[in-house]
């Protein structure tokens, strides 16, 4: 009989879910799900955590520790007596009394090409810096970051106009095949580690909502990745200087332009009274959806019929009044 392994599942969000899913359509037996603690939102609201919900209709053990590495905390995880720990999008870094419960210790589900972005926001790098290849990686989890040996990839292609929030699930259902292989390969103990190359790391740290910001300093294609890779979290910010009032705006979509326009990066142009063009490091972009404060996404059209703009105003830092 094949060998079956006992797993205990860390995660909470939309990359993590898929994967837990598969696990229960493999030979192993899940056996704990270690989640997040429950948050409450606006008007005392608790938030709905799927993750937690799969793991009660399936009747698995669920733990929420505020940190999994407190001696109270081993002490529950090594009572799931798992053979594995599978991690995915779990938010908490793992000591190495943590790693050592398990007989083989843990794997995560990184959402990049290792060791490549390498942190907590690989998607949003790879869009923002225009990549048009990303993929999942897992690997054995060391105590350092992101930077155990490579036990599987997958990859796939970037779409042109693909936002993060349209990438993401997408790495997550190529993570499930992805970890059911590598699990299997563990149990059987047919897995082929490959060390990273440190040389070509790469880092992606946390966003700040004011990592939203429009770089209209970047070149034209850059600025257009920019706003791909901020969608929906913290989302494509942009404050509009003109001579009769200041607007902030969410810039959703642009397309490279070949105009010419004189100022700095960031001054506009109208055309025909209803294309808004806008100047960049290298060049031009014209915004073709943006959305005012307080409003609905809207053609840019539409919101010119509304709004006063023309040359010589000024997109301008948020931090500017």
């Amino acid at each position: 009989m094949a060998n079956v392994l006992r797993l205990a599942m860390f995660g909470t969000g939309v990359f993590a879910l898929p994967t837990f899913r598969g696990l229960f359509d493999t030979r192993h037996q899940v056996v704990g799900l270690v989640t997040q603690p429950d948050r409450t939102g606006r008007g005392h609201h608790q938030h709905v955590n799927p993750m937690k919900e799969l793991a009660n209709e399936r009747g698995v053990p669920v733990f929420q520790p505020d940190s999994a590495n407190v001696p109270e905390s081993l002490d529950r995880l090594r009572e799931f007596q798992a053979d594995l720990f599978v991690v995915a999008a779990y938010g908490q870094i793992l000591s190495a009394d943590l790693l050592g419960i398990p007989r083989l210790g843990a794997i995560n589900l990184h959402a990049s090409l290792l060791p490549k972005y390498r942190g907590a926001a690989p998607i949003q790098y790879a869009v923002i810096n225009g990549e048009t290849e990303t993929g999942v990686t897992i690997f054995q989890i060391e105590p350092k970051l992101d930077a155990g040996p490579i036990l599987g990839v997958d990859k796939l292609m970037i779409g042109p106009k693909e936002t993060y929030g349209e990438l993401e699930p997408r790495l997550a259902a190529l993570a499930v095949p992805l970890a059911q292989r590598v699990i299997d390969q563990l149990a059987d103990g047919t897995t082929e580690p490959q060390t990273q190359d440190v040389t070509k790391v790469t880092k992606a740290k946390r966003f700040k909502k004011t990592d939203g910001d429009v770089p209209w300093h970047k070149t034209s294609h850059l600025v257009g990745c920019h706003i791909r890779g901020v969608q929906p979290w913290p989302k494509p910010s942009a404050t509009l200087r003109t001579q009769h009032g200041t607007h902030r705006l969410l810039i959703l979509d642009v397309e490279p332009i070949d105009v010419s326009i004189t100022g700095e990066p960031g001054a506009v142009e109208v055309l025909d009274h209803k294309r808004l063009i806008v100047k960049t490091g290298d060049g031009a972009v014209e915004v073709l959806v943006l959305q005012p404060e307080g409003k609905r996404p809207m053609a840019t059209a539409e919101f010119l019929r509304g709004h006063t703009v023309q040359r010589g105003d000024q997109f301008i830092a948020s931090d500017v009044t």
